[in-house]
């Protein structure tokens, strides 16, 4: 079961580094732009870590 788990949320992290860091890295924007996608990338990583933290605490308490 676990590693289903981690195989979801590898693949996840993968879509948020692949679609997220992309437009930050090799945008044409303005840098402001770039810093408001930086930090809405980061929530998204803070986001999916604290999920899968909670997720493996309930499936630890079994």
């Amino acid at each position: 079961m676990k590693w289903l788990l981690y195989t979801l949320f590898g693949l996840l992290y993968a879509l948020v580094t692949f679609f997220g860091l992309g437009p930050v890295l090799f945008a044409d924007g303005e840098p402001a732009e770039r810093g408001v996608t930086l930090i809405a990338v980061l929530l998204i990583y803070i986001l999916l870590t604290l999920v899968l933290r909670q997720i493996l605490k309930r499936l630890s308490k079994r």
